[in-house]
């Protein structure tokens, strides 16, 4: 293994063993008045895990949806690794998203709606038959698990990255 390649993945594991052990211990939240320091509490404990790179990329989240599933989750990758990664794989999960009637039928169902012919009752989702072709289209990408037959639900790790791009978006 090469001395670069060695470094970025011991830089990696202490990122992952840092953010192991954040999330045994839930995060502290910073008074409205506080210092920039104080502001970006994130930043900063990304920052003094990854000493040693050129940076890394942290989202995380913890939500109660409206369904009563909780989650609690976070991500990191190291600034090079996502520099280095061919971005156009990424298309087909941004394009499933990028669709407003898809958006609108995660919505739906991180709302609770689970069932394809209760999505399909709703006029703005188009006909029965374009509901089930988002519906393959979201689970193709990854943004859908079929829980069973005719029910859909998103995955828990996908729950928090979607609300992150929603968030970006903005």
């Amino acid at each position: 293994m090469s001395d670069d390649l060695s470094e970025r993945l011991a830089a990696l594991e202490r990122v992952v063993a840092g953010l192991v052990e954040q999330a045994a211990e839930p995060a502290p939240r910073p008074p409205a008045d506080t210092t920039q320091a104080e502001t970006f509490w994130a930043v900063e404990g990304l920052r003094a895990e990854v000493t040693d790179t050129t940076g890394a990329v942290l989202f995380t989240g913890t939500v109660d949806l409206p369904t009563g599933e909780h989650y609690d989750w976070q991500y990191a990758l190291m600034l090079d690794d996502l520099l280095g990664a061919d971005w156009t794989e990424a298309a087909p999960a941004l394009d499933a998203v990028g669709n407003p009637v898809r958006l609108r039928i995660l919505q739906k169902i991180i709302g609770g709606t689970r069932g394809a012919a209760e999505l399909a009752e709703d006029a703005e989702l188009g006909t029965t038959g374009q509901v089930y072709h988002h519906l393959r289209q979201l689970v193709a990408a990854g943004w859908l698990r079929t829980a069973s037959r005719g029910q859909y639900t998103i995955p828990g790790e996908r729950v928090i990255p979607l609300l992150v791009i929603l968030a970006a978006s903005r």
